[in-house]
């Protein structure tokens, strides 16, 4: 006998072991569960819609996919609805509840995810980067948050990670070695042409392959790696542009520009400013050499860069803005690639303008970096820039939450479509400006876990980086208890200095 529409659902143990009811539970589609458990357990939308404390309307949407579920309240009222076992819950991306610890083993670690090695208990694997959009989609009208209990499970459920890896890596040297070993390359001068052999000459696309697997390495946030691999590369790009001449020597130095330019940036995330400058020269020196206008226009971003590092940031906004217009009065007219080096040194140029606190400049130089990117059309990785409409909205986060406009910030933020954002060192980077943004406002669970999304997405860009430990210890010095605590766990796991 069929039973009555306002009966509980009885969903069975299996259902939530079934592989594709897992998978909508890790991608957090709440329309595919809906899907499934109309499918296999015969609960109807009004079931449904009574279990979830909602309207048969609104859960009609979201099986059709016309609305999504996105805040944490909504998610954690579904999992109580559907009495979700402890181990349903983690695969939602929720803490189990206290009297589902023991009853499900499983509940202390959370699930393997595909094509990821996350060791069990990793903060990383609880929180799905498709759940980030509930951070914006609240606005500033939380109210009482930290005695919100659906905040506090939720935060109990982001804890507790290994450290074993940060460990090893203190006791074996590694990543400091490699950077002893690039100080080393960067500081020998180029060497005469009669001191290097002549029977093997240079082979240039494999030099080519190695310099674009280089910055494929770097915006993947695959710091140590890039870090491990570039000294012998700078060194066998140095005796390429020493023994080659004609165009092929033109394509040496250009190369060399590009693999400086890695350099000076790895160093700069590490807080190492006087080899970036080094390394920011190399770069500049190189492009010249190799005469080149867009390699010149490339290299001025990481020497403009480097200026900001050291404090100079009118000279830097001023060099932004003198070396953009240079390359633009040089090239009779632009293609997408000087388009994308235009655009990209523009915005260099205003972020550093935001930082010395000239809004006009900043702005200005924005409005530019905007048109350069409407002309453009798309979003584009050409000359390494990750260029387009979408890479100016995230400078306009930067540059608004730079300026003090939190509010702002986070307005931009909203509107950005991350699908469009490829490039995995600027979708961190985004999370750690929004991260900066709800700390001005004091939204500071929401910092946590923003921080939290950069940290899963790159761990080595928030692990290290010296403006993301800022942004921690502040947060343990001034958040409410409850996201003080969870706050203290996440800079134990990345290797804050206390």
């Amino acid at each position: 006998m069929p039973g009555r529409f306002t009966d509980l659902i009885e969903i069975p143990d299996a259902f939530w072991a079934r592989p594709d009811t897992v998978d909508a539970l890790r991608c957090r589609d709440i329309g595919r569960l809906f899907r499934l458990l109309s499918k296999y357990v015969g609960a109807s939308q009004t079931r449904l819609a009574i279990a979830s404390d909602m309207a048969q309307p609104k859960v009609s949407g979201i099986m059709r996919g016309i609305a999504r579920v996105e805040t944490l309240e909504v998610f954690e009222r579904i999992a109580d609805g559907l009495n979700m076992p402890g181990q349903a819950r983690i695969a939602l991306g929720l803490a189990p509840k206290a009297d589902q610890a023991d009853a499900h083993p499983a509940a202390g670690r959370r699930p393997e995810h595909p094509g990821r090695d996350i060791p069990p208990g990793d903060a990383r694997a609880a929180l799905p980067v498709s759940a980030v959009p509930e951070m914006f989609s609240a606005g500033f009208e939380d109210k009482e948050e930290e005695k919100d209990p659906v905040r506090r499970r939720t935060f109990v459920g982001l804890t507790g990670a290994s450290l074993i890896d940060a460990i090893l890596a203190d006791t074996q040297g590694g990543a400091s070695d490699d950077l002893e070993s690039l100080a080393s390359v960067l500081a020998t001068y180029w060497p005469p042409a009669e001191g290097i052999a002549h029977d093997q000459p240079p082979d240039m696309p494999a030099l080519a392959d190695a310099v674009s697997q280089a910055k494929t390495d770097y915006q993947a946030c695959r710091y140590s790696k890039v870090t491990k691999d570039l000294p012998a590369l700078l060194a066998r790009l140095r005796a390429a542009c020493a023994v080659l001449d004609g165009e092929a020597r033109s394509q040496a130095f250009t190369l060399s520009a590009e693999a400086h330019h890695v350099a000076a940036s790895i160093l700069l995330k590490t807080g190492d400013n006087g080899l970036a400058w080094l390394a920011a020269d190399r770069s500049m020196q190189a492009a010249r050499a190799s005469q080149d206008p867009v390699t010149i226009g490339s290299s001025a971003r990481i020497v403009t860069h480097a200026m900001m590092s050291s404090g100079h940031l009118k000279a830097a906004a001023s060099t932004a803005s003198s070396l953009a217009s240079k390359l633009n009065r040089d090239l009779p007219a632009h293609d997408p690639e000087t388009l994308s080096v235009y655009g990209s040194l523009l915005l260099r140029g205003a972020i550093a303008a935001a930082q010395y606190d000239d809004r006009h400049t900043a702005y200005e130089l924005l409005a530019e970096a905007d048109d350069s990117g409407a002309r453009l059309g798309d979003d584009r990785n050409l000359r390494w820039t990750a260029f387009g409409p979408t890479n100016a909205r995230l400078h306009r986060v930067n540059i608004a939450v730079t300026l003090g406009d939190a509010g702002t910030a986070l307005d931009v933020a909203r509107t950005v479509d991350l699908d469009k954002v490829t490039v995995t060192e600027r979708k961190a980077a985004f999370f750690v400006d929004t991260a900066r943004a709800f700390l001005q406002c004091r939204k500071d669970d929401k910092a946590l876990l923003s921080l939290r999304a950069a940290e899963e997405i790159a761990h080595e860009e928030v692990a290290g980086r010296p403006v993301v430990h800022r942004l921690v210890r502040d947060l343990i010095s001034s958040a409410a208890p409850s996201t003080r605590r969870h706050a203290e766990d996440f800079a134990q796991r990345i290797g804050v200095a206390r």
